[in-house]
């Protein structure tokens, strides 16, 4: 019996929703940046600039940046003036050439279009994984959780920031209408696609909790996994390492 995803709201097979979410990201690629701009208020750099901060890398770490995306985490890490050798990986070939222009001329980046549920790289491979609001995205989630643990090295270090369950019930029910009326109202009139953030809204309604992730990190294989939260938990970072 074939497995049914949820595409926002929709229920569809898994052929469907890796289409679709890819279209989502195929209309908004060149207003990527300014619509995180305008619908987190800036905020989302401080998010990005401390996931970077919490990786802790170290000198000629082999880092694999998952829905890589316009290049946003990889160019902070480069900030960090630490000699990496960067992976950049993405299915989305649009989002991947707004990463490309975004770190044109910059040494040891390796770009690559694929999908995270099957890596095309050996066993123990990275030193850290990052996936950086993209989680909720991949069809399968699980299986990207998995592949993370077997290209990583022992003693490698998973790291995810994505968006979660505010703590205050205040701050959850304001962010809730802000989601559902004022998201894609911005997406409307900045990136052209009301419905692309439509759907962005209702995958963060259904994306699991930091608990139910942290539990999700652990049936995978990862050992002494954490969440920090950012922003009252709209925003959280989840860690975990592989022994």
């Amino acid at each position: 019996m074939k497995k049914d995803y949820n595409f926002g709201y929709t229920k569809v097979n898994s052929k469907q929703k890796t289409k679709l979410v890819q279209n989502v990201f195929s209309s908004v690629a060149p207003t990527y940046d300014v619509m995180n701009d305008f619908m987190s208020l800036g905020m989302h750099r401080l998010w990005k600039k401390r996931f970077v901060e919490v990786m802790d890398i170290k000198e000629n770490d082999v880092i694999l940046d998952v829905g890589s995306g316009s290049g946003d985490i990889a160019n902070e890490i480069i900030k960090s003036q630490i000699s990496t050798y960067l992976y950049l990986f993405d299915l989305n070939k649009a989002m991947l050439e707004e990463g490309k222009k975004r770190l044109k001329n910059k040494k040891n980046i390796n770009y690559i279009i694929g999908n995270a549920e099957n890596l095309n790289f050996e066993n123990n491979f990275f030193d850290k994984y990052v996936i950086s609001f993209c989680l909720r995205n991949i069809t399968d989630y699980i299986l990207s959780i998995k592949e993370a643990y077997r290209v990583l090295k022992p003693g490698g270090k998973y790291f995810c920031l994505e968006f979660s369950n505010p703590k205050s019930s205040l701050i959850s029910s304001s962010y809730k209408i802000y989601k559902s009326k004022i998201l894609p109202l911005l997406g409307g009139i900045i990136a052209k696609d009301k419905n692309a953030y439509r759907y962005l809204s209702e995958s963060i309604d259904l994306f699991p909790s930091q608990e139910e992730l942290k539990k999700n990190l652990y049936d995978c294989g990862f050992q002494k996994v954490k969440s920090i939260n950012l922003f009252n938990g709209i925003v959280a970072i989840h860690t975990g390492y592989k022994i």
